[in-house]
């Protein structure tokens, strides 16, 4: 693609025989290692993840990659609470980082902060949610799917699939992008669809839940999970409450392609998250080398695209190391 390989030309350009500072220090997945020679950065990112979404895990290794070529340090913190995403904000500004990569899937919280990190002249790309919040709040860029389109992908999925009973599971209540997903999945499903909310840090409870729902309703086919983790959980839950329920999931990642492969998953929307690290940290690192803004005021799109099991021969080996 285009911002791959601008990339890499500036990359040539930018190297010498030594490779600078970066070529002394031992990479260690935080940056350093063999590569450019402009000066060092510090880019802090702050998501809004709960403990254990191996979903993060791939965003930071696309950032680790892309660090580790740019001379940055990368330093991520993370909280599900709205409220304490924003401080872990507030603390990268007081730390006067050179560039933010942060989630706005509750925007409200963030609005504040990020206009401090703006008075501060702290450059800031958003990823992953919120993309229709990004520009109001004086990011560069964002970086992700569109949810909403997403959605509508799911949507005329099932419909192929002749599903005609679905139930939409999310796990972080009031998050604006999970909620998107399900809005535009029920926009263009012909069945019916309805949603279910659940605790995504609690585990017993997401699958309790959902086995709950399968029992009371036997009519719905399918089950449609908005992470790679609770899909998995999802099918304990159908195992035990007998149902023959499809599930379809958002995101990948090697238990995702695993289910692909021996068909107890139908289908998963893969939106790149590799992808969505990878291009934050650089689109930084660009933005201060070459005052470069990826997207020309509009979202840099990573997905939807939609992975059955005809795909798992293609990405299996990506998702056993960790970037798909």
């Amino acid at each position: 693609m285009a911002i791959a390989l601008t990339s890499a030309a500036l990359l040539a350009a930018g190297c010498s025989s030594s490779g600078g500072k970066g070529s002394e220090e031992k990479a260690n997945g935080a940056g350093g290692g063999k590569g450019v020679n402009t000066p060092r950065m510090t880019i802090a990112m702050v998501s809004h993840s709960g403990e254990g979404d191996t979903f993060w895990d791939i965003v930071q290794s696309g950032a680790k990659d892309a660090a580790r070529k740019d001379n940055v340090q990368f330093d991520y913190s993370h909280d599900d609470e709205a409220g304490r995403q924003a401080q872990l904000v507030q603390s990268a500004v007081d730390k006067k980082v050179d560039g933010l990569i942060v989630t706005l899937a509750k925007p409200d919280a963030m609005k504040g902060v990020l206009k401090k990190a703006a008075k501060a002249g702290i450059p800031v790309i958003t990823i992953n949610s919120g993309g229709e919040f990004s520009k109001e709040m004086g990011a560069l860029s964002h970086i992700g799917q569109d949810e909403s389109i997403a959605g509508e992908a799911v949507g005329d999925e099932l419909n192929k699939r002749d599903r005609k009973k679905a139930l939409c599971v999310i796990h972080e209540q009031g998050n604006v992008s999970l909620e998107d997903r399900c809005a535009g999945a029920k926009k263009t499903f012909d069945g019916d669809m309805s949603t279910l909310n659940v605790d995504g840090t609690n585990m017993p409870d997401v699958q309790s839940s959902v086995e709950a729902k399968l029992q009371s309703d036997s009519d719905i086919d399918t089950v449609l999970t908005l992470g790679a983790p609770f899909a998995a959980t999802s099918a304990k839950a159908k195992e035990k409450a007998g149902s023959d329920a499809e599930i379809d999931t958002f995101d990948l990642n090697a238990q995702v392609v695993k289910g692909l492969k021996d068909k107890s998953f139908g289908f998963a929307v893969d939106q790149q998250p590799y992808l969505q690290g990878y291009e934050a940290v650089d689109a930084l690192w660009l933005h201060a080398y070459n005052a470069n803004e990826l997207g020309g005021g509009k979202p840099v799109l990573t997905g939807p695209q939609i992975v059955t099991e005809k795909d798992v021969p293609r990405l299996e080996k990506y998702t056993e190391r960790g970037t798909r």
